[in-house]
């Protein structure tokens, strides 16, 4: 079946490349079905080069940039921030100017929405669209689009000579954890220790029922409870898809290593695993004494969430914490006495459990090239990457214009200007979606200016103790954080059957939660055999294959 599947993919490819090669519409326009016009485009590509290859150890040397024009498609997540278009603002006409004029390189940038990144992925390459970076946060997705014939391997020497500063931060990571099969696909971002995620609590509600910070899961319920009886609100909810980290909190601790690579998986949700019962069997409870948002499944994104905690119905809401969120100031427009404080993570655990979270893998963003991105159109994105890895340019893109975005303190830590509107405004995320592709976060040279810096960034004036908070839970518990297993071979049961298991698991997860109390285990247990036949049962399998062969980390 898969082999089928693969031969109908390949074959459907082969035909949609020929047909746009003879409409002429390949992105890159250098690509023809005759070996006559390969070897002029590749007579062509030589004369754009501007020095002799010996000079840069047998790579051409674009330094004072290339001959004819070189156009490079970069992707950039479209977070629907209100008025801030993502792919035409200040920034990217300054990295055009900065970047693309001195190189003779046009920079387009590639709206990808971040709560709907796979469906546009895939949409786009089928339709032979996609950008030259194809970019996720998750491994298990990453390998899917390589599985799809989507990347291209990589020249590891190439990167290193037209990208020096980015490969010696990266170069050990992209060796370590960029192969597939034994050939070089991926390279990343630069990450850092990040505590911004965190979940908001309403620490007015807390104190009108006279109650604690909750530090285990009965007690956080007994609080959710006391505001209900209080008329105050619930603790919200939503539908849980897409990324799948909700079961940490109800794992065995340490946890058994075979288990972890069999059954964490960020990309398809392990129904039938203990963890996911005992998480079903609580959100059953909660659902049945109404402390939770009975309509919690038509909570499909994050701006559902928002606004219910905003209204004051749900009095918990969880988010990445940043300077320039408007969540704060938006619940206090509603509610001028609303009080918050940041959960303890232990709140959501059963007692006599540890606090395990999701680990980070050692890298940020996961990117690959296009399979029909040019050579002149790749070594432009890694002379892109490089061009952003110098200080002065990753700080400017980070921080904006001095006077307008930002001012310097006597430490030189750069302090954000709320109160900027103009035209160099930054995005609500401090415009992470274009310089996350080399580092995950601001850093500067000494661990207390960088602490500084993480608090200017991440919290709202005045709500510093928010990330001093989380910072204290970071520390105390990351001793049981632990990452998803890497494969280094493609699980291809995981790419055939995801979508169709997505979809599966919103409604057999939901029908388990509304199910009456008395009723749980046996809709449980029709659940599990549904899911298993519709394909989790050959993941299972297959990865069971990769274990015992030691295909993964």
């Amino acid at each position: 079946m898969k082999k089928m599947f693969k031969k109908a993919a390949a074959l459907f490819l082969a035909c949609f490349m020929v047909t746009v090669s003879l409409d002429g519409c390949n992105k890159s326009e250098t690509t023809d079905a005759t070996s006559t016009d390969i070897t002029k485009d590749q007579a062509a590509e030589t004369d754009n080069q501007t020095t002799d290859q010996s000079s840069t150890g047998g790579y051409a040397d674009y330094s004072t940039g290339f001959k004819e024009n070189v156009k490079i498609q970069i992707p950039v997540y479209d977070r629907a921030f209100e008025g801030f278009n993502v792919t035409d603002n200040y920034y990217t006409q300054w990295i055009q100017k900065e970047f693309g004029d001195k190189y003779n390189v046009t920079v387009e940038f590639v709206s990808i929405g971040r709560t709907t990144e796979v469906t546009d992925y895939t949409q786009m390459l089928a339709a032979g669209t996609a950008p030259d970076i194809i970019f996720h946060y998750d491994m298990p997705q990453a390998l899917a689009y390589y599985g799809e014939g989507a990347m291209q391997e990589l020249d590891l020497g190439e990167i290193a000579n037209y990208a020096p500063t980015y490969f010696e931060s990266m170069g050990e990571s992209i060796s370590k954890y960029g192969s597939v099969e034994d050939k070089p696909t991926f390279f990343f971002a630069k990450r850092t220790d990040a505590y911004n995620w965190l979940t908001l609590i309403r620490q007015d509600w807390l104190d009108k029922v006279n109650m604690e910070m909750p530090h285990n899961l009965e007690e956080y319920n007994a609080v959710l409870k006391a505001w209900k009886d209080a008329g105050l609100g619930n603790g919200g909810g939503k539908l849980e898809q897409n990324n799948f980290t909700y079961d940490y909190a109800f794992r065995e601790w340490p946890i058994d290593e075979k288990q972890r690579a069999l059954y964490s998986d960020l990309s398809v949700a392990a129904l039938p695993w203990q963890p996911t019962y005992d998480f079903l069997k609580n959100l059953n409870y909660e659902y049945n004494n109404g402390l939770i948002d009975p309509e919690f499944y038509l909570n499909t994104d994050d701006a559902a969430t928002k606004a219910d905690f905003v209204a004051g119905s749900s009095g918990v809401y969880a988010l990445y914490l940043a300077s320039s969120t408007d969540v704060i100031g938006s619940l206090l427009a509603n509610d001028s006495d609303a009080k918050l404080a940041v959960l303890d993570p232990a709140a959501m655990v059963p007692e006599g459990k540890q606090p395990q979270s999701r680990a980070y893998w050692p890298f940020g963003m996961i990117m690959g090239i296009n399979s029909t991105t040019s050579d002149e159109e790749r070594v432009a994105i890694w002379m892109y990457l490089e061009w952003m890895s110098q200080p002065e340019n990753l700080f400017f893109l980070q921080n904006g214009v001095e006077g307008e975005t930002y001012t310097l303190d006597a430490d030189g830590l750069a302090v954000k200007n709320t109160d900027y509107t103009g035209e160099s405004q930054l995005s609500q995320n401090n415009n992470k979606d274009y310089w996350c592709l080399v580092t995950e976060s601001a850093q500067y040279d000494k661990d207390e200016l960088n602490y500084k810096a993480n608090l200017a960034n991440w919290a709202p004036s005045g709500y510093e103790y928010l990330i001093e908070d989380s910072y204290e839970y970071f520390n105390n518990y990351k001793q049981y954080m632990t990452a998803d297993a890497l494969y280094s071979v493609v699980v291809e049961s995981v790419a055939e059957y995801k979508t169709t298991l997505n979809d599966l698991w919103k409604e057999l997860y939901v029908k388990c939660v509304i199910a009456s109390e008395a009723d749980f285990d046996a809709v449980y247990k029709q659940a599990v055999e549904d899911y298993n036949a519709a394909g989790y049962q050959d993941i299972l399998d297959e990865k069971t294959q990769a274990i015992e062969a030691g295909k993964y980390n």
